[in-house]
């Protein structure tokens, strides 16, 4: 078995094993893969109580949430074991030859998604598994058949360094070649790293800062490669006139709830709420908020950075603060500021700074023309809520613009719901337009992530023994396929 002390590795050892492992990889059948992904989730289940335990110790999080944040882990592993021994991910596509085709005659052409190769994933702070070393990008890049090289996070280096030796054992246990995983430590190898010119794909979650960076290193390299950042996002609500007058109390327990969960150390962390100004609602939000409680913040830098994103708000004389403290203690207590739609249109380059931690602003709106200019000013977001009663609906004055207005900015738009909470499910989008993220036509979260480890080769009037299996004739893999333009599962071409 691979000890703790074992399971980092320097980075050259790490990339010259993932790129001897990558054809190997590439060629390994979906069962292969799948039994992989379960040796690792089986294991790391069997040491739960250890993990979780560890995971508190390191993370200042609490081994409820911590316990349930592994179930995720390991049910992410799971899931994409039956992604890939479904293999509709392949996107397996044959036309045949054709010389009566209406635009000419048409070659054999066969086309499926191929593994990029080796892979680095970039460890999250404020999820110590199921955004790090066994996470879910971890897990869909080894289902696509890409070696998996993960920069651990400062946060969290004792977990980090089990959770790796449990991942390295699982996997030699259950036959996988040398190389298919490995862990780095240090921010000069994390910059290393997306440089190395065996790396075919990035991935990562963390600041708007850190990420920017990466992504600017990644298109810089001679030869750049896709680089998927999740940077940074307010995720704001809107309420309509209507759901204040109707569901004033309920809306304010969702928000207050929604932004102190974690200590308000979420990516999908409602930042930004607007209400009508004549509503009642926000003496309302600002009891439940004072109400709720703070807590210790994952770690000293993590605080120390939340409580200066505050500063510039503390020294504006056109934003007030309704309850918290923008001063630094050791445990954040929940804050509010507050403004109106007038003076966040000015300045909504400042206003829209995130705050990770437990602190939002709140922006009253007059009329449905502010509701809808203020929507304008949002760049791009992970998720975006409307807050609506049953009339709303029917689509009405506001709410139909609003949501296409909200669709065009946001990876996920919700009804009457709050954003923390991303179901690991197929049909989930965690992503979104700049700056939320660096591609926003992929996800983070979901069994729709594979795709960014993936790319399209079309094979031409190529011999059938030579084709990937999953485009030859007889389809050994019996996966799904578009033949002809004709879906077909598990059958010959």
């Amino acid at each position: 078995m691979t000890t703790k002390e074992q399971a980092a590795v320097d980075l050259e050892t790490a990339m010259a094993a993932a790129a001897q492992a990558a054809p190997a990889l590439a060629d390994s059948t979906p069962a292969t893969r799948a039994a992989w992904l379960r040796a690792i989730a089986d294991r790391l289940d069997a040491d739960a109580e250890a993990l979780i335990d560890l995971a508190a110790r390191e993370s200042r999080l609490t081994p409820t949430r911590l316990g349930g944040e592994l179930v995720r882990t390991t049910f992410q592993l799971r899931l994409f074991a039956r992604v890939v021994e479904d293999g509709g991910y392949l996107e397996a596509t044959i036309d045949h030859a054709d010389p009566d085709w209406p635009m000419g005659a048409r070659p054999d052409l066969r086309r499926v998604l191929r593994p990029l190769g080796p892979a680095a994933v970039y460890a999250a702070s404020n999820f110590p598994f199921a955004f790090s070393v066994a996470g879910g990008d971890t897990a869909a890049a080894i289902a696509a058949g890409a070696p998996v090289v993960v920069k651990a996070h400062s946060a969290h280096p004792e977990l980090s360094r089990v959770v790796a030796a449990h991942v390295l054992a699982a996997l030699a246990e259950a036959g996988a070649p040398p190389g298919v995983f490995a862990l780095v430590e240090g921010r000069e190898a994390g910059r290393a790293l997306v440089l190395d010119p065996r790396l075919t794909v990035a991935t990562f979650t963390g600041s708007l800062s850190g990420g920017r960076a990466l992504f600017d290193l990644a298109a810089s390299r001679p030869q750049p490669i896709p680089f998927y950042g999740e940077l940074g996002s307010v995720n704001p609500v809107f309420v309509t006139e209507a759901a204040a007058a109707e569901r004033e109390q309920e809306i304010a327990a969702g928000f207050a709830a929604s932004l102190t969960l974690g200590v308000g150390q979420f990516c999908t962390k409602p930042g930004v709420l607007l209400v009508p100004a004549a509503s009642s609602l926000e003496a309302s939000i600002v009891e439940a908020v004072r109400r709720s409680a703070g807590g210790p913040m994952l770690s000293e830098p993590i605080r120390d950075g939340y409580f200066a994103s505050l500063a510039p708000l503390a020294e504006r004389d056109d934003v007030e603060l309704l309850t918290g403290s923008p001063t630094a203690v050791e445990e954040p207590v929940p804050t509010l500021y507050a403004t109106d739609a007038s003076t966040f249109l000015r300045s909504a380059d400042e206003l829209l700074e995130e705050h990770f931690g437990p602190a939002a602003l709140l922006v009253r709106y007059r009329s449905t023309d502010e509701l809808l200019a203020v929507a304008r000013a949002f760049p791009g977001q992970l998720t975006a809520t409307i807050q609506g009663a049953e009339g709303d609906s029917a689509g009405g004055e506001a709410v139909g613009p609003l949501l296409e207005l909200l669709a065009a900015r946001a990876g996920r738009v919700l009804w009457n719901g709050w954003p923390t909470g991303v179901s690991v499910t197929y049909a989930q989008q965690h992503g979104g337009p700049y700056p939320a993220t660096t591609a926003p036509h992929f996800t983070s979260v979901g069994t729709a992530s594979i795709a960014r480890f993936l790319r399209p080769v079309a094979y031409q009037d190529t011999p059938d023994a030579l084709l990937p299996p999953a485009l030859q004739d007889a389809d050994p893999w019996r996966v799904p396929r578009l033949v002809d333009g004709v879906r077909t599962e598990g059958q010959p071409a």
